[in-house]
């Protein structure tokens, strides 16, 4: 099975992943994993990559895919994956579309998670990120046992920069942009779901697997 995983930030979109690739014996391909692995391997494209990244520029969507196609090539990717991350934009969905009819595999549905925009703000806004160990906390969610203070190490807890809520707002407005055209992309297809991504992590993972249970027969 080949599935796509669309989702704003703080959709949970990480965490349903890993359910389902467990569920259904697939790796999970984060693109940026991708990254990180080719950057630090010296790929070719890797980097190519960097150079554009460290100059503060998108990189293109042709190393992207690139990127990408090279991971859905690798052995434990031929039965089918869970892609997160990828694709972003419509000329990114066309080039994927395109690498998996040459190879004769299309996807079989786009899991696209539904979050209220107030909450997915509450979410990403209440994290709390320890600056010694890299834990993270929620305010609400999964608070430290401690204000402010790191159950692990006994680090401090803060807000990172990216979690404030203009960046948040920012961030989701980028998304919207981006993503409309791209849900409308597979929705011409026929390949988008929606799953409710609100509630405990084990309902939204149920709801997400009833649906999938449905193309894996």
């Amino acid at each position: 099975m080949r599935v796509i995983l669309l989702g704003p930030p703080g959709a949970g979109k990480g965490t349903q992943a890993v359910r389902i690739a467990e569920a259904f014996g697939l790796p999970h391909i984060s693109t940026g994993d991708i990254f990180r692995e080719n950057v630090r391997g010296g790929t070719d494209l890797g980097t190519r990559a960097k150079s554009y990244m460290d100059a503060g520029e998108l990189v293109p969507d042709e190393i992207v895919v690139g990127m990408v196609g090279d991971r859905l090539a690798e052995a434990d990717a031929a039965e089918g994956f869970i892609l997160d991350g990828f694709p972003r934009t419509v000329p990114q969905a066309q080039a994927l579309e395109d690498l998996l009819v040459d190879r004769d595999a299309p996807l079989d549905v786009v899991l696209r998670f539904i979050v209220d925009h107030d909450e997915v703000v509450a979410r990403l806004t209440g994290r709390r990120t320890c600056t010694g160990c890299g834990a993270v906390f929620h305010l609400e969610h999964a608070p430290p046992a401690t204000e402010g203070v790191c159950d692990s190490c006994g680090g401090e807890l803060i807000q990172r920069d990216d979690d404030t809520e203009d960046v948040v707002l920012n961030r989701l407005e980028v998304y919207r942009k981006q993503t409309e055209p791209l849900e409308h992309f597979y929705w011409e297809r026929g390949l988008l779901r929606d799953v409710e991504a609100v509630g405990e992590v084990d309902g939204v993972a149920e709801r997400a697997l009833a649906v999938l249970r449905d193309y894996a027969g």
